[in-house]
This record gives structure tokens, sequence and C-alpha cells, in this order.
């Protein structure tokens, strides 16, 4: 019976032992293909974490690229600058393990022991100490200690570094001497890194091509926001070890990814075109107390837009302030939401995002239409008596029709702006093909141009469309258009009948100025023939010269059309607001340039016509550009005669202040294309036209100062 017993526990104990041996075996094959998994599929993950927890990842902002004109002149530029971070952590911690470690009184002696142990590891008498340094203040203290020296308010600063973020951003762009107290105060968890600011070094020069960005660097409007992705360029980043209480290792694995700039970017505006442009819509917008002044500048033979530019505007450096003052006093009783709409008013761009009834200007186009269509020619005659009177029951007069134009030639309808002969016109042309060429010409789609919130055009459809509405239409009534389709439409009118797309970047190029990419002219389809085009700068010449008289400029053909239209608000005509407007090319042999002159609300009492609000202001500036281009003038004996009595020589201007530099052009009979009010102590860095040329008296000299 013993054996037995004893068999049968041996029996037992084996198959104990076998049970705990397929136990240990089957834990040991968990506990490898648990490895396994941990450090074959999973550890990648796992290490990413372990780094996260273990590390600080910072990001290294990269450069935005500069925007430079047509010459190279740099227009926007990223500087460098500081900005103060915080690790909300290192504040926390940090102030806790020093507290941890301060001696009391009632500790005993194991913990007296183990506290200084720590001292030992982590603080002074550890030989990377300075490295790694115990932030002896409270967030309070260290929150007072900023909010002073970044001029920030203590409680905001209190719960950004207090917060549970990894990291964030203090203040960005802080001076030098705020850099120096901040560091030598050697807070703890408080860091300064280097940033790039955006800086705009001629201030408020061309806000409605350039835009603006916000805090962090992203284009907001303007090229700034349609080429930002260009000019972002790619972050970098640095990725350094810390310790438990997420301090940095000074003897850690650092990792560093280089940030990669932006690209530069190109502009087809010119800035001597640009400031005769601002200069030319900062006087109309004065002389006439009108509300706005709009210019654009095209060459339409490669769609650039050599200026583009609205008065009043805003300094992209401080987007938020208007440049002029009595709009700035006027928005002081603002309340908050008036205030950003405001705002966003002031940023939009007039030439791009508005719609307007062009009025007269508009007849270049149907009278155009009706040449290509042949339902007119150079010697079809038309009778005015002051009524249109192919519409019954419409009571549509000619302007003049107080003293009806008579009988006049298609050129003389044109002079004389008639709305009477441009009503038998449209209705020559009729509603389907008048309706064609509308579309043709790009009236009822965007132009193409890169800049961001461009408008449509309103243009009716022939089957909603009444005689009466191709009459009204045909002399600019009725239809709503924006500034650049207008441009564009007339450049194609000017160059041979080629519909161009607006350019408005020309390149991209790297910091060395390599080029990255080209932007191709775009011709976008043939709207008029050759011989259409040069019959319309016939016209327009004529127009010009016998029509708007105020256009004419001795030696240099231009071309054009004025318009006078009664403003639209909420869909009614608003007695006693016009928009003033002239667009003209020249020289009418070889167009190389077209611009456009817009007068938003001109004051009724000085003037409101076209032909004497905007036409001299876009001749003068045409003109100037030709001399800029060093078009030489072509005159006739008669006008040879005349100049030779008016014509002074320019003098040297560079290097004299803005204050002698207007002194000196006065006293030599010219003028100069500084109208608003500038530190009289800066200096011309240059001129244009330069030096001893020989130029009528009461031309503009284009000053560009420091």
């Amino acid at each position: 019976m013993k054996k037995r017993a004893k068999s049968t526990t041996n029996l037992q104990n084996k198959r104990r032992m076998l049970f705990f041996l397929i136990c240990f075996f089957l834990v040991t094959i968990a506990l490898v293909v648990r490895l396994g998994y941990i450090q074959l599929i999973k550890g990648e993950e796992y290490r990413k974490q372990a780094m996260e927890n273990w590390s600080r990842d910072i990001t290294i902002n990269a450069k935005r690229g500069t925007i430079y004109d047509a010459k190279g002149k740099k227009l926007a530029v990223s500087i460098n600058s500081s900005t103060v971070t915080c690790f909300p952590a290192d504040v926390k911690k940090s102030v806790k393990t020093a507290i941890a470690n301060e001696d009391h009184e009632d500790d005993g002696i194991i913990t007296k022991i183990l506290k200084k142990l720590n001292r030992t590891m982590f603080t002074e008498e550890k030989t990377v100490s300075d490295s790694i340094p115990i932030n002896t203040k409270t967030p309070e203290e260290t929150a007072q200690i900023l909010s002073e020296i970044i001029e920030m308010d203590y409680e905001e600063v209190l719960k950004k570094i207090t917060s549970n973020y990894n990291y964030i951003v203090l203040k960005k762009w802080i001076t030098d001497e705020q850099v120096q107290k901040i560091r030598e105060q050697e807070l703890s968890g408080i860091n300064i890194i280097e940033d790039n600011k955006r800086v705009y070094p001629y201030g408020s020069f061309a806000p409605y091509i350039l835009g603006f960005t916000n805090i962090d660097q992203d284009g907001l409007y303007g090229v700034e926001a349609t080429y930002n992705d260009y000019l972002t360029g790619i972050p970098g980043r640095t990725v350094v070890n810390t310790d438990a209480y997420g301090r940095e290792l000074p003897f850690g694995y650092n990792e560093y990814y280089e940030s990669q700039d932006g690209s530069g970017v190109v502009l087809s505006m010119d800035e001597v075109i640009q400031h005769n442009a601002e200069s030319a819509a900062q006087k109309v917008l004065t002389d006439y107390n009108a509300k706005r002044a709009t210019i654009i500048v095209m060459d339409p033979n490669t769609g650039d837009i050599l200026s583009m530019t609205s008065k009043p505007d805003y300094d992209p450096n401080d987007p938020k302030t208007p440049t002029d003052e009595n709009i700035k006093t006027e928005w002081e009783s603002l309340p908050d939401e008036e205030l950003q709409k405001a705002w966003f008013d002031m940023w939009r761009n007039p030439a791009v995002n508005d719609i307007y009834e062009p009025g007269s200007t508009f007849k270049l186009i149907t009278t155009s239409i009706a040449l290509e269509e042949n339902a007119a020619s150079l010697n079809s005659t038309y009778f005015c008596d002051g009524f249109v009177r192919q519409i019954k029951g419409e009571n549509i007069r000619c302007w003049r029709y107080y003293r009806p134009h008579g009988q006049q030639t298609l050129s003389e309808a044109i002079q004389n702006s008639c709305n009477d002969a441009l009503a038998q016109i449209g209705l020559d042309i009729g509603k389907e093909p008048f309706y064609k060429y509308l579309r043709s010409f790009g009236f009822e789609e965007q132009s193409g141009i890169m800049l961001n919130g461009e408008a449509l055009g309103l243009v009716k459809e022939p089957e909603n469309m009444k005689d009466v509405d191709v009459v009204t239409q045909a002399f600019g009534q009725g239809i709503a258009i924006t500034p650049i389709q207008l441009v564009t439409a007339v450049s194609a009118i000017s160059n041979g009948g080629n519909l161009m797309e607006p350019r408005i970047v020309k390149q991209l190029i790297d910091e060395d100025g390599n080029i990255i990419k080209n932007f191709d002219t775009v011709i976008r389809r043939k709207v008029i023939s050759d011989e259409t085009s040069k019959m319309m700068l016939q016209i327009m010449k004529e127009s010009a010269e016998a029509g708007t008289k105020q256009a004419y400029r001795p030696g240099y053909r231009i071309g054009g059309k004025s318009g006078t239209a009664q403003k639209v608000i909420n869909g009614r005509y608003v007695e006693g607001k016009f928009i003033s407007s002239f667009i003209g090319t020249a020289p009418v042999d070889n167009p190389r340039v077209v611009a456009l002159v817009m007068v938003d609300e001109p004051d009724p009492s000085i003037g409101y016509y076209g032909s004497t609000v905007a036409g001299p202001v876009a001749a003068d500036l045409l003109e100037n550009i030709l001399r800029y281009y060093d078009v030489e003038p072509i005159y006739t004996e008669e006008e040879l005669g005349h100049v030779e009595q008016q014509m002074v020589i320019v003098p040297r201007l560079l290097g004299l202040t803005i204050a002698e530099a207007t002194d000196l052009l006065i006293k030599t009979g010219l003028e100069s294309n500084i109208t608003i009010e500038v530190d009289a102590d800066r200096i011309v860095k240059s001129q244009f036209p330069k030096a001893g040329e020989e130029v009528a008296k009461k031309s503009m000299v284009t000053l560009i100062l420091n």
C-alpha cells in the first residue's frame, strides 16, 4: 500500500512539474511573441511615443520669400526677429522640484539625505548643472516679470504659462532690449527663438497688389494670398532630449531639420509707373474731394499689370489703420462689428472685387462689335434729335437732348458720346450677336488675374434681353462689369484683337536670383480682327483729340474715351453721385500701354464729367509713362512751334531733401509727384525724367525717396 501511495504521489508531482513546465513554456513563448511584436511591429510607433515623452519638437519657421517689382526692387521682405516662447511644463514642474528639495526643520534624517542626493544628481553639485537650471520662481512671479518686459497683460501671461499645452508662443517680434532683459532673468521654461517678420519697406505702396500677412506669416490678401504656397517655404524643426521633468539634457541626442525658405516672386508691376499712378490717384482724389480714385495700367501686348492702385488705401505693415486721417477719426467711434466691416471694405480691391456701370467708356466695346459684324463702318452716319425714338413707351434721351448733335459720322458719334447714335448701333447689331461678343470680350467671366475675390460681370442673356436692354447696354447702362474686365477688353481692341489674361506675376526665383518658374503670357482668344482694331484706334485717337480735348497731349498720340455714369446703389440710380472715368491707350500707332482712371463720387460742385475729371489725369499719366519708356514725341509743325517755347531742362535732384527738390522743381516750372504729406527731410534717391532731359513746362517729375 505504501509503495502504491508513494508511486501515486510521484506521478502527481511529475504531472505538476509537467504542468508548470508547460505553463512556463507557454508564458515564455507569449513573452517572446509579445517582445517580437513590440520590437518588430510596434517598435517604431513606441519609439516615437517614447521620443515624444522624452523629447521636445521645436518648429523652425522658414523665411518667407521676397516680392520684387519687375526691375528687382524689393517690395515685401522678411527680416530676422525674436519671439518669446514657453514650455508650461517647465514653469510648473521645475518649481515643484525646487520646493521639494528645500530643507525643512521637521524633515527626518532619511528625508534630508534623499533631498541631498537629489540635489547632487540634478543641481549645483552636478557638473552639467548650468545647462539644467532650476526655477525657484513661482508661475505668478514669472508671469509678473514677463508681463512687464513684453508689455502684456499679467493675467493673459499667467494663463498661457500655466496652460496644459506642451509649447506656446507668448509674443512675436520682441525688441533686442526685451530679449536681453528676459535672458538676464534666466526663467525656466521661457525661451527666445529666431523668427521672421514681414516688412513692407515702402509703407502704403501698392497694397492692393501686395496684400499682407497675418501674425503667423500666412498671406491674407493680394499676391501674398494667391501665391502663398510659393512664398511660404517649408518649416524645419529641432528635436532635443529631455529629462523626466521636460528639461533639455545637455548631452542628449538632438535632431535638426533645416527649413527651406520660400520662393521669391517677381511682379509685372513697375515701381516707377506705380509711383506715377499712385500720385495721380491721390491728386484727383484731393482735387475733386472724391470718395475713391482707382487706376489700372496694363501692357496690352502681354497683359502685364504695370500698375494697380486705389486711394485711399492702407499700410500693409499696419493693415487695420487707414492712411486717410479723416477716415481714421471716423473709425474711432465705431463699434467692433462695424469696425471689422470697415476693415474688410478697406481691404477690398475695387479694381478686381467691385462691379459698376461703365457709362460711355463702354461705347468703345459696342462700336468695335458693330465694325466687326459689319453693322457699321467708318462711313456710317447717324442722326440725333435728342431722343431715342426706336423704343416706344420709354423716355430715353441723349445726354445733350437740349441741343441735339444732328447728323454725324460714326467717329463723330463717339467724339460726341451720343447716346442716340449708340442706341441705333446696338439695335443694328442685334441681341444675339451683341451678347455673343460681350461673352467673347470676357464680361461674363473672371479675367484670370491672380488676385483673390475677383467678381463676375452682370450681362443679360438674349432670352432675357429686350430692345430697351440692348439700347441701354450699348451706351454703358444696364450692364455691370469690373474695372479689370474693361481694361482687358480695351487692351484687346488696342493690340490687334487678342484678349489677354492679365498677368500680375512674371517669375518665381530663388534667393540667388535663379529662375524657378516662368508664368508665360496667355492669349485667351481672338475677339476682333486686326482691321477692326486699326479702325478703333483711329476712332479713339479722334475722340481724345477732338472730343475729350483734355486728353490731348502734343507729340503723343493718345486714344481713348471718357465716361460719366450715375451711381447705382441698392439697384437704384442715386441723384448727384457719379463715377467719372477715362480709358485710354498710347501711342495709338503702336500701343504700349492702356490706362483706366476711375473717380468715385467726385464733388459735383467742383466737377463730375469724366472728360474733365478723369481725362486730364489719364493723359498726364500716359504721357509720363511714354517718356519713361523713351518714346520720342512726334510733333506737327504747329505743335513744335508751341512746344519749343514751353520746354525746360530737368534739374538734378538726387541727394536733395524733399523740401529742397520740390522748391527747385517749382522754380524750374515743373511739378512733383509728391502730393501727400511726407517728412520734408527725406532724401531723393532717384528721379524720372533724369537730370538734363528736356521736357515741357508743368511736366511731372517722379521722385523716389529713401
